[in-house]
């Protein structure tokens, strides 16, 4: 099996910054595209962002130029740097991972639990 774990959530000020850590662990034999969701109770789940193995990033526009997701292939890990944050990013922000447990076997999508991120004003 394959867990993801994050960590960093928190309280924080509007303006203020954060930073998101996952780490997936267990059968793996690679990761293509893992990525950063958050929601709002009685709300969508949305993108935040993503990035493949390779390094290329894809943002929501709410977040473009405050947010930056960068990952270590080596860790199998995720990272989120939010700067500049405001109390409308308050959401349960949760990662996701496309793994490969084996060679040739087809790639699978796992979440982690979640961490809560709120900003206020």
């Amino acid at each position: 099996q394959v867990q993801l774990v994050e960590s960093g959530g928190g309280l924080v000020q509007a303006g203020g910054s954060l930073r998101l850590s996952c780490a997936a662990s267990g059968s793996i034999f690679s990761i293509n595209t893992m990525g950063w969701y958050r929601q709002v109770l009685g709300k969508q789940r949305e993108l935040v962002a993503a990035i493949t193995s390779g390094g290329s990033t894809n943002y929501a526009d709410s977040v473009k130029g405050r947010f930056t997701i960068s990952r270590d292939n080596a860790k199998n890990t995720v990272y989120l740097q939010m700067n500049s944050l405001k109390p409308e990013d308050t959401a349960v922000y949760s990662c996701n991972a496309d793994v490969r447990m084996y060679r040739g076997s087809y790639y699978n999508t796992y979440w982690g639990q979640g961490t809560q991120v709120t900003v206020s004003s």
